[in-house]
């Protein structure tokens, strides 16, 4: 009975730390592609139309500098987020989440 505890008890080890680096390889990969995708979409936009791709990434950055600001100031008494500083809200935190997805994954830069 010992033994095949033992054999359980490795064989459930191997495969926890099978699927963590199954899983740590897939959110690789997608980091990587994530920066792949935005560095196409910039180098696309820019070629496109510069200055188009400056006001838009101005507009971009009001928004979510209005979502952030929302996020951390002091909430209004028994006031909710409607309409567009919900929008802005999400957006930002959106855009803080997946910085922080590519911070933790994507800084190496071993893309295949």
């Amino acid at each position: 009975m010992g033994i095949r505890r033992a054999a359980k008890g490795v064989s459930e080890f191997l495969m926890e730390t099978v699927g963590e680096a199954v899983a740590e390889v897939i959110l690789t990969l997608l980091a990587c592609a994530l920066l792949v995708c935005l560095a196409l979409i910039a180098y696309l936009s820019w070629s496109f139309s510069p200055r188009l791709t400056v006001a838009g990434a101005g507009l971009l950055s009001l928004f979510l500098a209005h979502g952030a600001w929302r996020v951390f100031r002091d909430p209004a008494k028994g006031g909710c987020r409607r309409g567009l500083a919900a929008v802005t809200t999400a957006a930002f935190t959106l855009t803080a989440a997946t910085g922080a997805f590519l911070v933790l994954y994507g800084t190496g830069f071993d893309c295949p």
